[in-house]
């Protein structure tokens, strides 16, 4: 063995080697090995080579651990739950939410989707560091690390710098560019990393509408803000409590859409749902900032202690989705954008877990018997089938309240068969003229108006019994709205009188 001239030789023989000694004689003897004109001249393509031979045997201890395995073993091995994708908890509140994963099968990704993800991202921003990659993709920087560093040695992407925290400033090379351009002409999609329909089926079946049982308190919590009759309450309570769907009909003025509205408050809160689903390398947006409402959990939530959430899900309201005339049957398919080759969820997968409102039902752009033929199988089995851009058909939760909200009696609208599988209907009646009194008085005092017993008795008397006009739940907040219209014009406090009573008569009921 050669000695070197400036190291002290103690124990050296003896046997008992210690790890001090034997990295100093390692660093030694690749001191040695190394030209001293490349350390003086600062060359660091050698400390580069070194890093990436580390990362390289880190990276193949990993993935030895963590092959991608097909559905059929996943599906039968025996492996910690916060590992198998699609897997989340429940903490002591009852609330479900997604585990972030472990590695990258665990999450249902390959290594090959996450790094044309890279490409898109970095052709469209220049360069960014490695976290800022994590933080976009939501994926962990562990997960995508050891992934860039593979992408280094291929020669798609380069060190443009160092960045904070053992990271990197990455940037495309001519090669990885080419690819990057190849991936988005196929799909522009460069978003959060998709969630495996599994996954996202899975969640479904954990906040079901069908695991909540909203009680009597409930459902007043819910419509505390409406004047409703507790009638209306009870026969609403067994209808929402079902999960299934219903009827909701009469007069149009009395409420039916602010009722249908309210009626995913006497659900729980929030559920969490995936930004985007992946399906056979096609992308299905899900999460749709107009229709979702987010709701990101505190910063003090105990949730985030215990355990880390998948950033690639969102929590959100529960949602109440609401369509009208507008809706035609390309709402219940996924919509395929062309330019960018990205699928859009249909209204009743965005509604899962909430409630679909169909207002106005009988005034779409399409018939009724198109509309129900697409759902006659769906609302009896709850679930769906959709069919792809390329042709896939695949089997999704059909999991929503849904309410058929319309002015004309359902049985003008549909045959015995589907009503059958409304098991509600509910007629939302006129009100009493105790309760239009009462809506009067409630309305005053929320508009700032002051209320007159002596007014409100001309206006019932003259322009309601005398005209025999039926009474409607709306009619109370038009009305004031347009006494108070009119004191602001004329400059005069705002109170109820016989004459502001007139007014407001002659314009609101002109051609009615």
């Amino acid at each position: 063995m050669r000695k070197s001239p400036n190291r002290p030789q103690e124990g050296v023989g003896s046997g008992d080697y210690n790890l001090g000694a034997w990295s100093i004689m390692s660093t030694q003897a690749n001191e040695e090995a190394m030209p001293q004109t490349a350390v003086e001249d600062g060359d660091t393509s050698r400390f580069d080579a070194l890093m990436d031979r580390i990362h390289q045997l880190t990276k193949a201890q990993s993935s030895a651990q963590s092959r991608v395995m097909p559905e059929s073993e996943v599906a039968g091995a025996v492996r910690p739950r916060e590992l198998v994708v699609g897997s989340g908890r429940e903490p002591s509140d009852g609330e479900w939410y997604p585990v972030e994963p472990a590695t990258l099968s665990a999450g249902g990704l390959t290594e090959g989707a996450v790094e044309a993800l890279v490409l898109k991202t970095l052709n469209g921003r220049a360069e960014a560091t490695g976290r800022d990659l994590s933080e976009h993709l939501k994926l962990a920087f562990r997960i995508i690390d050891p992934l860039l560093h593979s992408m280094k040695q291929d020669r798609l992407v380069a060190h443009k710098g160092a960045a904070p925290m053992n990271d990197y400033v990455y940037q495309l090379t001519e090669l990885g560019r080419e690819r990057g351009k190849k991936f988005s002409e196929h799909c522009t999609y460069f978003g959060a990393a998709p969630v495996p329909l599994s996954a996202y089926i899975e969640s479904v079946r954990h906040q079901t509408l069908t695991n909540q049982h909203p009680t009597e308190e409930d459902l007043h919590r819910a419509f505390e803000d409406l004047l409703i009759d507790k009638k209306m309450l009870l026969r609403l309570g067994p209808a929402i409590n079902s999960g299934r769907g219903m009827f909701l009909y009469g007069a149009p003025g009395n409420g039916k859409t602010s009722i249908a509205e309210r009626i995913t408050k006497a659900f729980g809160q929030t559920i969490w749902i995936p930004r985007a689903i992946g399906i056979d390398g096609e992308i299905m947006r899900l999460f749709d900032p107009g229709m979702h409402e987010e709701m990101p959990l505190p910063a003090n939530e105990g949730l985030l202690d215990s355990c880390k959430i998948d950033p690639r899900w969102i929590r959100i309201r529960r949602p109440t989705i609401v369509v009208g005339g507008e809706l035609t049957m390309d709402h219940l398919e996924v919509t395929l954008n062309t330019s960018t080759n990205v699928s859009e969820a249909p209204i009743q997968l965005k509604s899962n877990c909430g409630t679909l409102v169909i207002d106005d039902f009988g005034r779409q752009r399409m018939t009724t018997d198109q509309l129900l033929n697409r759902w006659i199988v769906p609302l009896e089995k709850r679930y769906d089938f959709l069919s792809l851009a390329s042709g896939k058909k695949i089997q999704v939760p059909f999991d929503q309240l849904i309410v058929f909200s319309t002015n004309l009696e359902p049985k003008q609208l549909v045959d015995d068969a589907f009503l059958r599988r409304i098991p509600y209907k509910i007629e939302v009646i006129d009100p009493s003229e105790e309760a239009f009194r009462s809506l009067l008085r409630v309305m005053a005092g929320k508009l700032g108006v002051e209320y007159s017993e002596e007014a409100v008795d001309y206006l019932m008397t003259k322009h309601y019994r005398a005209a025999n006009r039926p009474l409607r739940c709306c009619q109370p907040r038009d009305l004031i709205l347009q006494v108070l219209n009119l004191c602001r014009y004329t400059n005069r406090p705002a109170k109820l009188t016989p004459e502001m009573f007139d007014f407001a008569v002659e314009n609101y009921f002109a051609v009615m």
